[in-house]
């Protein structure tokens, strides 16, 4: 196999397994009426290759839910289709897989923020938890959002803003995101399943 260039990605993968992430789309997890729906920026490669969400081990995605009591421990990202079981899902603001946010073009959020409305107006989650700021703003053009519920909704839903769960997003420790997820799960109704009994 051609390991040309700098390895990156889980498992190994090479830059030119990575580049063909490109040509992937990587499948929302959803269905009807789930309390929360997280709303990431788009794919990373890695996940696209993967075909799972939040696949980077510098990702604090999967700790951060375990750690609120969103999961009954720490979730692998290949059981990322099974957490409409536990009243979650997954989708993203851009399908377009990229090696970073810096790649997209402003009208793609704008087109991505359009099919979010249609997915959360026929679906209707309770919550749909955006997954960083930059996200939120760029779609939605809320430039004063801060990390928190916000006033807007889709339809029924709420919209709440989680920081960046990203190993880059430094402001943020495991603590205070563990923190912020936790008061959406308590938003939302569901259990703290970090607990014996998973009691709220």
């Amino acid at each position: 196999m051609d390991r040309e260039g700098p390895v990156r990605g889980v498992g190994g993968l090479s830059r030119a397994e990575l580049e063909a992430g490109r040509d992937l789309l990587l499948p929302d997890v959803l269905s009807e009426g789930l309390p929360v729906v997280f709303c990431g920026l788009n794919p990373g490669l890695t996940s696209a290759v993967r075909g799972h969400h939040f696949v980077s081990p510098g990702n604090r995605f999967w700790p951060a839910l375990a750690r609120s009591g969103f999961t009954p421990g720490r979730y692998s990202p290949d059981r990322d289709g099974t957490l409409p079981e536990l009243g979650m899902g997954f989708t993203n603001l851009v399908a377009r897989a990229t090696r970073g946010a810096d790649e997209l073009e402003p009208e793609e959020f704008v087109r991505g923020a359009e099919e979010l409305r249609r997915k959360v107006l026929e679906l209707r989650p309770g919550w749909l938890a955006f997954l960083g700021i930059t996200g939120y703003r760029a779609g939605f053009g809320d430039r004063r959002a801060k990390v928190g519920p916000q006033e807007t909704t889709i339809g029924g839903t709420r919209l709440w803003v989680l920081p960046d769960p990203s190993g880059r997003n430094a402001h943020w420790t495991p603590e205070g995101l563990a923190e912020e997820f936790g008061r959406l799960r308590a938003a939302a109704g569901l259990p703290d399943r970090s607990l014996p009994t998973g009691r709220s």
